[in-house]
């Protein structure tokens, strides 16, 4: 799948140029980037999408933008707890 990494968002179209897959974030202060949103199209859940656009974002905020992660989005949220657990 070809992820696009607009300002504040990653996401990919299929062929007819609809999103299929889509996470959301936004600036809340100098350091932190909020997710609060993350869409996989019906066809394609269960195969780890959503797993690969927490993964990317948590990647282009860390790694690129220098700045910490937080989460409203319920999977994002879970995703970095067990993220956080892992690395204790």
């Amino acid at each position: 799948m070809k992820y696009i990494i607009d300002q504040n968002r990653i996401y990919a179209n299929n062929e007819d140029n609809k999103i299929i897959a889509e996470i959301d974030f936004e600036k809340v202060d100098e350091n932190t980037y909020n997710i609060y949103h993350t869409f996989v199209d019906e066809s394609l859940r269960g195969q780890g999408i959503a797993n690969e656009l927490v993964t990317r974002a948590y990647k282009e905020i860390t790694e690129v933008r220098k700045s910490k992660v937080t989460a409203t989005c319920s999977y994002a949220r879970k995703w970095l707890e067990r993220k956080n657990k892992s690395n204790q």
